[in-house]
C-alpha cells in the first residue's frame, strides 16, 4: 500500500491523472490525500471533485479556503469570479451531492502511524493535537448542520478574528479556526495572523516582523510531520523536512507536485497550458 500526498488541485485535473498514471495509482491499494483547494482557477474543478466523492475507500481530503468559498458561491452568498471557472461545476447535475460531500470534509487528517497531519494552510503554532482536533472538530459539526450558510458560511469573510486566544468562543472560535487552518501564511511575533502577505519568505524581509508560521516553536510533538498546500509562492521550500509543502502553482501555470510518502520522493507535473 502507498500514500501519496498531492498539492492544491485547483481544477487541474488533467494533470492530477497524468501523475496518478505516472506512479500506477490502484485505488484498490493505495490512497490519494489531497491537501485542499480542490476547486476554483483550473479549468475542472468539477471532475476533481467528482473523483474525489467516487474514491471515498481510497481519497482523504481537507478543506481549503476556495472549498469554503464554493459552498458561499452555491449557498447564493458570493458571486463566482469567472476566473474560477465554477460555471461547469454549478450547472452540473450532480452539484449538491458534490457541494454535501465537500460540507463532511474535516478541516484535519491524521495518519498516526506515520506521525503526520494535514491541514490546507497549516496549524497555529499556540495549538498542540488536542487543541487542533477540537476546534476543527467544532467546525465540522455546523458545515454539517442543514443552516451551515447562516450559521457560518456568511460570518467567515473578514480579517478581525486573527489571534488565539482560549477566551475566544461561539462563532469567534470557530471564524478563528477557518482563518488559522485554510488562509495561514504569515504570523507576528505574537502569534497573531497577517492575511495580506503572500510572497515568498525571501521576498517579505521588508515586511517589518513577518515570520512564517512554521518557522514559530510548535506545540505539536517532536515527531510530528505537517503536511500543508495553499502557499505556492513557496513552491515547496520550507527548508525544514519537518514541514512537507505541496502548493507548486499548477493552476498559475506551474506545476503539480505528489508526494510518496514512504519514499519521500516528489513527482511533478507541467501544467498543460498557460493559465
Amino acid at each position: 500500500m502507498a500514500h501519496y500526498f498531492v498539492g492544491d488541485l485547483q481544477g487541474c485535473y488533467r494533470e492530477f491523472k497524468l501523475l496518478l498514471d505516472k506512479v500506477a495509482f490502484n485505488p484498490s491499494k493505495d490512497e490519494i490525500w489531497a491537501v485542499g483547494d480542490l476547486v476554483a482557477r483550473g479549468p475542472d474543478s468539477l471532475s476533481v471533485l467528482r473523483f474525489f466523492a467516487d474514491e471515498a475507500n481510497s481519497g482523504r481530503v481537507v478543506l481549503g479556503n476556495h472549498d469554503l468559498h464554493l459552498l458561499s458561491v452555491y449557498g447564493g452568498l458570493k458571486r463566482a469570479k469567472p476566473s474560477d471557472q465554477l460555471q461547469p461545476l454549478l450547472d452540473a447535475p450532480d452539484t449538491g451531492q458534490l457541494i454535501d460531500f465537500i460540507r463532511h470534509q474535516p478541516l484535519v487528517r491524521e495518519l498516526p502511524e506515520f506521525n503526520l497531519v494535514m491541514t490546507h494552510a497549516g496549524i497555529p503554532p499556540q495549538w498542540d493535537l488536542a487543541t487542533l482536533r477540537h476546534e476543527a472538530a467544532a467546525v465540522s459539526d455546523v458545515l454539517q448542520q442543514d443552516n451551515y450558510l447562516d450559521a457560518l458560511i456568511s460570518h467567515m469573510y473578514g480579517t478581525d478574528i486573527n489571534r488565539w486566544s482560549t477566551e475566544l468562543s461561539g462563532l469567534n472560535r470557530l471564524i478563528y479556526c477557518i482563518n488559522a487552518l485554510t488562509r495561514m501564511r504569515y504570523l507576528h511575533p505574537d502569534g497573531t495572523l497577517d492575511f495580506d502577505c503572500k510572497l515568498p519568505p525571501g521576498d517579505a524581509a521588508t515586511h517589518d516582523d513577518l515570520r512564517p508560521w512554521f518557522t514559530f516553536n510548535s506545540k505539536l510533538p517532536q515527531q510530528t510531520q505537517v503536511v500543508f498546500g495553499h502557499w505556492a509562492a513557496l513552491m515547496g521550500q520550507t527548508h525544514n523536512c519537518r514541514y512537507q509543502a505541496l502548493d507548486t502553482g499548477c493552476c498559475w501555470g506551474e506545476y503539480l507536485t505528489l508526494l510518496h510518502l514512504e519514499t519521500d520522493e516528489k513527482l511533478t507535473q507541467q501544467a498543460l497550458s498557460p493559465r
